[in-house]
């Protein structure tokens, strides 16, 4: 019986073929190949897959960074306490209400930003490709401190741009935005705006791999520049799209730099700003609640998991890529 019957035979009664042992020379690059990759397999477990398993740990004990010695075992509690903290909710609306105000408005102005610096009509076209992302280069501290300048409620210059209008921003007091629970979310969509430097240059490159002649032969075609954008841009750079989507949307559950430089710990106004991280850090390292802290830490991977997968799951519907048929 030939080797090639043999083959069939165990493939039909659904057996593997015998595994053909290693060469020494493939056993070698094997272990050249482990080599190589253990400095980031050992960075991944030392700072990272072990410190997840201690956070799952500490959030099933009663551990306080005051009193360590006093660490006790409570099982869930942990995790019912902060499903039954109203602050948990309060700042999982205030991360929901940036995202749906902010993750939209940053999508589109990258893609509009895109588009204008895509133009074949527009000169300087490298001069405003550097404008729009030298921004997202200057430290997020420092950018931060000058926003708070240029929101000044009396110094301010949107303040005194929006009172060029005849609308009253410019008066006593002015247009207070870091004392307004609503007003605070759209400075801190302001802030995010100035650095979308980031995402427009994905979205530009993905611009310059479209191919011409798709738009040459929609143009021949009788299509202006809407039903070009509708029917050919948007869909081949759909994938692109749904990158800056994930990440956007991964970035804002993580919100945390800009309320703690502006207001600390404290939620104002009115815990407008207590998002997500903002509550897990203050219960945390500043209350000292490291197991209650770390419940918040999973809970928070939790959501950002759960809208990742619904992410994922809406793709198929308005995600086109170039391989698919």
């Amino acid at each position: 019986m030939s080797d090639l019957t043999a083959a069939v035979r165990r493939a039909r009664r659904g057996k593997r073929p015998p595994k053909r042992p290693a060469s020494p020379m493939e056993r070698r690059e094997a272990r050249w190949g482990y080599a190589f990759i253990a400095p980031w397999i050992i960075g991944f477990a030392l700072f990272w897959l072990i410190p997840m398993l201690a956070s799952l740990v500490f959030s099933t004990l009663d551990f306080q960074l005051t009193d360590p010695e006093a660490t006790s075992f409570v099982g869930m509690s942990n995790w019912e306490r902060a499903m039954s903290d109203p602050h948990t909710w309060q700042s999982l609306l205030v991360t929901l209400r940036f995202t749906v105000l902010f993750l939209p408005l940053s999508l589109v102005v990258a893609l509009g930003l895109a588009l204008l610096l895509n133009s074949a009509h527009l000169r300087g076209v490298g001069f405003f490709r550097l404008l729009f992302y030298a921004p997202s280069m200057i430290p997020l501290v420092a950018g931060i401190l000058i926003w708070q300048q240029v929101l000044n409620p009396q110094t301010g210059w949107l303040n005194k741009i929006i009172g060029l209008t005849g609308v009253q921003a410019t008066g006593a007091g002015g247009i207070r935005w870091f004392d307004n629970p609503v007003l605070v979310l759209f400075a801190f969509s302001f802030i995010g705006l100035w650095g979308v430097g980031n995402a427009m240059m994905i979205n530009l490159a993905g611009l310059q791999g479209i191919p011409t002649q798709l738009y040459e032969a929609a143009a021949i075609d009788g299509a202006g520049w809407w039903r070009r954008l509708r029917t050919v841009t948007l869909p081949l750079l759909s994938p692109v799209m749904f990158y800056n989507l994930v990440i956007g949307s991964v970035l804002i559950m993580q919100y945390f730099v800009q309320p703690w430089v502006l207001f600390g710990a404290t939620g104002h106004p009115e815990g407008g700003s207590r998002f997500l991280l903002i509550h897990f850090y203050q219960q945390a390292f500043v209350f000292g609640n490291m197991g209650y802290g770390a419940a918040l830490a999973w809970f928070i991977f939790l959501v950002v998991a759960a809208l990742t997968a619904v992410l994922f799951g809406t793709a198929r519907f308005w995600v086109h890529y170039g391989s698919e048929r």
